[in-house]
């Protein structure tokens, strides 16, 4: 195991100039969570402008407190790094998750715990790639608006609509869980139901007893919450959740053993506002304060 006071990454596959999540350091040594971000939206099919999240997220950050009271945790008392944005090839998808995939597997390979911030959903399955490679009994907990099950779309294989299908080529189906969907296709909609993947907010302890010990990844789809709540988003769909509810997911998660995330889909010009950045930045909070403990 890499000795946490020691641990380095190789900051040619990472651009740290820009913002910073409050309280991270740039210098991972001593730290037990890297975050960084993917600026991409190459294959977004609605509303552009995700490759924009990653900065939004972290320029609001310092808006927030860095007391969480729902888990009586503060991210003064951790030690975590914001390593920058991965450096990306823009255009074609497939080079973008490969290398997110070498990028995660370095942070990894550090010893530390992924956070990453896109960024369109399609840069998931090459994190989930890396995490799965090192745990093959890894859970993927998917929170997400749409089941992201096509094989392909527009073109392309690798999709933010096709993120999920890609991750179940490296994942049995039995490893994932997909929180409360409600849009897709039909065909989605049958192999979900088929499957047992589907799960109610309200099943999510039950589901998740038997998990115990074993390590999650969690993907969270900002559009998974309401539109009224997260309006900058590329796809929103009526009828999603608010705060409590995604309160609800992180009472539950922890309880478990928490090894990986990603926050994705934030398209901030789309919400003048800025509301939906700010619920971004409050959703990755939670996230380090699980992952860093």
């Amino acid at each position: 195991m890499t000795n946490p006071t020691t641990r380095t990454i190789d900051q040619n596959l990472f651009d740290d100039e820009g913002a910073i999540f409050m309280g991270a350091r740039r210098n991972p040594s001593g730290c037990r969570v890297a975050l960084f971000g993917v600026p991409y939206d190459g294959t977004t099919s609605f509303r552009p402008g995700t490759r924009f999240g990653p900065a939004a997220i972290r320029e609001v950050s310092t808006g927030l407190e860095t007391y969480c009271p729902q888990l009586d945790r503060d991210l003064e008392d951790l030690a975590y790094a914001d390593i920058g944005a991965v450096e990306i090839p823009y255009g074609d998808p497939e080079p973008v998750v490969n290398a997110v995939r070498h990028a995660t597997s370095t942070v990894l390979a550090a010893g530390l715990k992924p956070l990453m911030l896109g960024g369109e959903h399609s840069i998931s399955s090459g994190a989930v790639a890396a995490v799965a490679e090192q745990h093959p009994d890894l859970v993927l907990v998917q929170l997400d608006a749409h089941a992201d099950l096509r094989q392909e779309w527009l073109g392309t294989r690798h999709s933010h609509a096709c993120a999920m299908r890609r991750c179940l080529e490296v994942l049995p189906s039995q490893q994932l869980m997909q929180i409360a969907i409600r849009s897709g296709t039909c065909d989605e909609f049958k192999e979900l139901r088929r499957s047992g993947r589907l799960i109610s907010i309200q099943d999510i302890p039950e589901r998740m007893n038997a998990l115990r010990g074993r390590p999650i990844y969690l993907t969270v789809d900002l559009d998974w919450f309401d539109p009224a709540v997260m309006p900058g988003t590329g796809t929103p769909e009526p009828g999603g959740f608010v705060w409590n509810d995604f309160a609800a997911v992180i009472n539950e998660l922890n309880h478990h053993r928490l090894i990986g995330a990603d926050v994705v889909e934030l398209a901030p010009q789309l919400d003048p506002s800025g509301i939906s950045s700010v619920l971004a930045a409050k959703v990755t909070r939670s996230l380090l304060l699980l992952l860093a403990q």
